[in-house]
């Protein structure tokens, strides 16, 4: 036998030996976990969009912002937040300050430029509906899978901030945030049961129009009610025609309509800016004679409230705080 056949035999058994180990290892669970596929198929607002698995650079504008820097997202673009700032954690707060804005307050004004600079596997963009027509969507689908994730009635944050987290990969951080909130308005539930079984609420909102001589009245589910409801605060009524989004849950009377609107109210509500202060369309209805009158006002049962506009689970623990310390009078302590 010549010296080149052991080397021949040798090769071969080793070739046969590593396609053994090959199909063992297929069959094994191990190697089912290292074949993760590295894409799924995600169901966003503009349809079934295949997407990382596992993204590793996203960028995010509107309500996705917010929700995203808290569930620790692996961000490297943001649009402008400013209504937030104040309900962020100093943490949070930094690492907004920190990141690339690749977008302004509003939809229109998307930098392409930036956003393709920033390199991003995956874009979760969060306006509203009507705000898509302001965006470049194909611009955005060249640069990275796009999921449009936008916000319904003001109370869907919690289900919009979930749906943001999981298309980022970052479903186990919204849990955790959920469930500090959740215990904290147990609790808050719970110390407010006998002090607000019964009673009917009413709330002012901070949109109304001076110059249309109108008010913003909030139902249950909107901005201003939606965290307070969480505890066992009732708003009574509903919008004489639903248009759509806040629009179910908001409406904007003539202040002449303020004595019907208000007059089932044991206790109003009202919102106040994030840094305690009154905005002028509040305090307009506050000046009014219309509003001294109501039976609410005259029993002293008027509760205002901060930070009305959390929409995230971390954020909202700073509304309930806020809620807890402007309904202390309750309790009659």
């Amino acid at each position: 036998m010549s010296s080149r056949q052991p080397r021949r035999l040798a090769g071969a058994l080793a070739l046969t030996l590593a396609l053994v180990a090959g199909c063992g290892s297929t069959d094994s669970g191990e190697e089912s976990t290292a074949a993760a596929p590295e894409t799924r198929v995600f169901s966003a607002d503009n349809g079934e969009i295949t997407i990382p698995a596992a993204p590793k650079r996203v960028v995010a504008t509107g309500y996705a912002v917010p929700a995203l820097i808290e569930a620790d997202a692996p961000l490297v673009g943001i649009s402008g937040w400013r209504r937030g700032l104040a309900m962020m954690t100093e943490e949070d707060l930094a690492t907004y300050n920190g990141l690339e804005k690749i977008a302004g307050e509003t939809a229109a004004e998307t930098n392409y430029e930036a956003v393709a600079k920033a390199k991003p596997d995956l874009i979760v963009i969060g306006v509203p509906k009507p705000a898509l027509g302001d965006i470049d969507m194909k611009r955005l689908e060249s640069i990275a899978p796009v999921v449009v994730i936008g916000p319904t009635v003001p109370s869907a944050w919690r289900e919009l901030s979930r749906r943001q987290s999981d298309a980022a990969g970052r479903l186990g951080d919204f849990e955790t945030a959920k469930a500090a909130y959740e215990k904290k308005a147990a609790e808050l539930a719970e110390k407010y049961e006998g002090a607000l079984d019964g009673v009917k609420f009413g709330h002012v909102g901070a949109y109304g129009d001076i110059a249309k001589g109108t008010f913003h009245r909030e139902f249950a589910g909107s901005w201003g009610t939606n965290i307070a409801s969480d505890i066992g605060v009732t708003y009574y009524g509903e919008v004489k025609e639903k248009g759509g989004g806040a629009l179910d849950v908001t409406e904007y009377p003539s202040i002449e309509e303020l004595p019907d609107g208000f007059a089932e109210a044991d206790a109003v509500t009202y919102t106040l800016e994030s840094d305690g202060s009154v905005s002028e369309p509040v305090q307009y209805v506050l000046d009014s004679k219309l509003w001294k009158n109501l039976p609410a006002v005259k029993a002293g049962k008027v509760f205002p409230l901060r930070y009305t506009e959390a929409a995230t689970y971390g954020s909202a623990i700073k509304t309930l705080d806020a809620i807890d310390e402007a309904l202390a009078p309750l309790l009659g302590r």
